[in-house]
């Protein structure tokens, strides 16, 4: 728009004074860019071009002058830029008689929510000749600020961070037994099946031939001879303690009626176990033990140090005793596959029994609900029963936003971070709450502290929004058709994409409605305006306010 005002002054030569230039203004053909004023990240700015044409500054006149925004309460200036004659002893920027000059202006201001839509820009001049000094009329250059970047305030659909549970239907199981051996045999003791270890075996097996919730997957047996024996008979001894093993194990699930695969039964014999040997040394009240293990140590012969051994007579009867018998052995593992509790068994347990369930199955569970309430009481209840897992606490966070109850969640997202200060989730999640807050230094921090993911790229990019970066923004949020996607694609000053995105949301939020009207105004769609204008406003009255003097619809009233 061509703005017909004074920017700079000027005085004829032949006796004019400051009156007569300013009478002469639109001969400056002044242009101010943007008309009206934008804002982009927290600063407003402006720029004003135009020439002083010949023969209209006189030599011993200057001027300074200063682009104010006004509005009801408060104004705020500008940088001020002062030109001056060539007679005159200053320092400003010297416009000639004969030739003019041409004018270039640009400034910016910190932005302030009262200069929105029904301010003003005018310019405030003062003119200085012969020693005498006067304050120009101001003269209006255009309309306020158009802040529909603040519109990111309204469209809060930053997205907020789960903590993923580890829970699996089918978990992969071992149930371990011991079997002791003779000295020099393999054959497998009844006391040995009497024990603890054995009974919890038979339990299982019993329990996999009766529910088919329990599958027996396979049998694992590595076998172990005591050092004192000659090598090759402690190798061969292994192997058979292994296959004794393992065939008591084939005995139990035969009575059930259960069978497994030869592939699925490994022996494992790994022959004379001096690994064992010294670590139960180590734990033992043995005497001279150290002195015993640094003798042994000092011979790689197998059979010399079973030699050895042997010689120590003192404390050999004390070895053959304690240590040596738990070393002849097989360990025994049947493995196993396990279903969990059905959906409908986790969700029942959540509400009516909790504490039957770990912080995995409550986790799962919480996400098999699809009320938000519901939800929230599942994560609740694991932040209780498992007040140390950070995952429960991010989690209630999330469902409490979805809820609108952002200070809860926020205690919730800082009670998360005091388990886990790192964990980008959490991070993440914090940053979102303050950037909806407008706290967008701490928004900021958090997301650079934040490890990747989709869900942080996208809410840097509604970051990058408020900070007026729009090209950051439109790439951060990758291929969202989100409001705030389509606020970005505006602000970018492509009202055809941001209408496409918008098109392509499914959102029919008065918020999403209000974006519509402003791509229509923008695209001169009279009938686009008038009808998204009015779809917006009845369904957000909040929005009533601002439509009616909204610059965006300047040419639409």
């Amino acid at each position: 728009m061509r703005i017909f005002s004074i920017f700079m002054a000027a005085l004829l030569l032949s006796g004019c004074g400051l009156k007569t230039m300013m009478k002469k203004v639109e001969e400056l053909n002044l242009d101010v860019n943007p008309d009206p004023l934008v804002l982009k990240g927290d600063q407003v700015g402006i720029d004003i071009t135009g020439k002083f044409p010949p023969k209209y500054f006189a030599k011993k006149a200057a001027i300074e002058a200063t682009p104010v925004l006004v509005w009801e309460g408060g104004e705020m200036a500008f940088p001020s830029q002062s030109y001056q004659g060539e007679d005159y002893a200053g320092n400003a920027t010297v416009v000639s008689w004969e030739g003019g000059k041409a004018i270039g202006y640009d400034g910016t201001v910190n932005y302030e929510p009262a200069m929105d839509d029904e301010a003003r820009l005018e310019l405030r001049i003062t003119g200085t000749m012969k020693g005498k000094t006067e304050v120009f009329p101001a003269i209006v250059l255009g309309q306020g600020v158009m802040a529909t970047q603040n519109l990111v305030q309204r469209i809060k659909d930053e997205q907020f961070v789960i903590a993923g549970d580890n829970w699996q239907y089918t978990l992969a199981k071992e149930q371990p037994a011991v079997v002791n051996y003779s000295y020099n045999s393999s054959f497998v003791k009844s006391v040995e099946k009497r024990d603890d270890d054995w009974k919890a075996l038979g339990e299982l097996i019993a329990l996999a031939a009766d529910a088919d919730s329990i599958r027996i997957t396979g049998i694992r047996t590595e076998s172990y001879a005591s050092p004192e024996g000659e090598i090759s008979l402690n190798q061969d001894l292994a192997i058979d303690r292994a296959n004794s093993a393992n065939e008591a194990v084939v005995k139990v699930l035969e009575a059930e009626g259960l069978a497994l695969d030869a592939p699925a039964i490994q022996s494992i014999p790994k022959g004379e176990d001096w690994a064992g040997f010294k670590a139960k040394m180590r734990a033992s009240n043995i005497p001279d033990q150290d002195l015993i293990l640094r003798v042994l140590e000092m011979y790689t012969d197998k059979s010399k140090r079973e030699e050895e051994i042997k010689n120590i007579a003192k404390t050999y009867k004390e070895i053959e005793k304690t240590i040596l018998p738990e070393l002849r052995r097989s360990q025994v593992a049947v493995s196993y596959d396990e279903d969990g509790y059905t959906d409908e068994e986790l969700m029942d347990y959540a509400m009516s029994n909790p504490a039957r369930l770990n912080v995995e199955e409550l986790l799962h569970a919480a996400t098999l609900f699809e009320d938000d309430n519901d939800k929230l009481t599942v994560y609740q209840t694991a932040t209780s029963q498992f007040s140390d897992d950070y995952r429960g606490h991010n989690n209630a966070g999330v469902v409490l936003m979805a809820l609108g109850r952002a200070n809860q969640a926020k205690d919730a997202f800082n009670a998360a971070k005091s388990l886990a200060p790192n964990n980008g989730a959490v991070l993440t999640n914090l940053g979102a709450v303050a950037r909806q807050d407008g706290d967008l230094e701490t928004a900021d921090a958090m997301y650079s502290k934040a490890s990747g993911g989709a869900e942080l790229s996208y809410n840097k990019g509604v970051l990058a929004i408020a900070l007026g970066d729009y090209d950051r923004a439109i790439s951060s949020m990758g291929s969202n058709n989100t409001a705030n996607m389509a606020l970005a694609k505006l602000l970018n000053d492509d009202a055809n994409g941001a209408m496409t995105v918008l098109d392509n949301s499914g959102d029919d939020s008065g918020v999403a409605d209000y974006l519509r009207a402003i791509c229509a105004a923008r695209l001169k769609d009279n009938a686009g305006v008038v009808k998204y204008r009015q779809q917006a406003t009845d369904k957000d009255r909040g929005l009533r306010a601002k439509a009616n003097v909204d610059l965006e619809f300047r040419n639409h009233r």
